[in-house]
């Protein structure tokens, strides 16, 4: 008994967060669905305008996943070299004493609080882009990708750190046996052994950046209009969710849909989260 009580509250707490997670995606397909009862899914996705206080409303939602994936792609571009150039370093030229600082130090940043951020976008970086661009206002795009990329870097530096510590050191070795220099054993070896782990981690980073709302919340303006340029201001749908819900009549069209914006990013993370999966499935199976 005493061997088995250990395994026996392990599924028990596993199966506890199972069931509150099927509880989530229930509550939250039982509160988002009811929108196309006022709505169709191509007024909703393809919808250029969100006003959602009108009588009838207007429930658009291009803007907003255009916003979404606006501000995810550019701070991804940002992010995801620093991040592999950060874990080359501290993986394989840093010395020991530097790799035993650094890694900790990433893993620490990877918890950086997302409002401190946004405060500092708002009251530092906002006005240094509206002066140094000659802009009407520093809360767009570009500033809420950097405050993002800042915090993608430490997760998807940190896990491909560990991507890259994990392949043998007898892959390198036998690289340097055959004359090979230390770029040439990064570039040619290591990098593509530990390339799904590296493909996971940066699409993890990815979805990271696209969950996050405090930051798009503070930064990008709050503009619901389709970006033509890094300067636009955006409206993310964390940002409007977050914005919108607590002024919202429970069981109205708009708080619907706001529950349906949820339904959204549901899909878009689970897309991208089974993308991870599959890449370090196929890697490991290659191995």
């Amino acid at each position: 008994m005493k061997d088995a009580l250990p395994g026996i509250i392990i599924k028990a707490i596993s199966s506890l967060g199972i069931l509150i997670m099927v509880f989530i995606l229930y509550f939250l397909f039982r509160e988002g669905l009811p929108v196309l009862r006022t709505v169709t899914l191509k007024d909703i996705f393809l919808g250029q305008f969100w006003y959602p206080v009108e009588e009838p409303p207007t429930l658009g939602m291009f803007p907003l996943i255009m916003g979404t994936l606006a501000v995810t792609a550019l701070s991804s571009a940002i992010a995801l070299p620093f991040s592999l150039l950060i874990a080359l370093f501290v993986a394989e030229v840093a010395p020991r004493r530097v790799r035993e600082f650094m890694k900790p130090v990433l893993e620490i940043m990877g918890f950086f609080p997302s409002i401190v951020l946004g405060f500092i976008g708002m009251v530092v970086l906002a006005p240094w882009l509206q002066n140094r661009f000659d802009m009407l206002s520093g809360l767009n795009m570009l500033n809420a990708s950097v405050l993002l990329a800042v915090l993608i870097v430490p997760t998807v530096s940190s896990l491909t750190e560990e991507a890259l510590s994990s392949v043998p050191r007898d892959i390198r070795d036998a690289s340097y046996a055959l004359g090979a220099t230390r770029w040439e054993t990064t570039s040619k070896v290591v990098i593509p052994s530990a390339l799904p782990g590296i493909l996971s981690a940066s699409l993890l980073g990815v979805m990271r950046g696209m969950g996050e709302t405090m930051v798009v919340l503070m930064a990008a303006g709050g503009a619901a209009i389709i970006p033509m340029s890094i300067f636009d201001p955006v409206r993310p749908l964390t940002s409007t969710i977050a914005a919108e819900m607590g002024e919202t009549p429970v069981g109205s069209a708009h708080y619907a849909a706001l529950f349906f914006g949820g339904v959204i990013l549901l899909v878009l993370t689970l897309g991208i989260n089974l993308l991870s999966a599959w890449i370090e499935k196929k890697g490991a199976f290659r191995k």
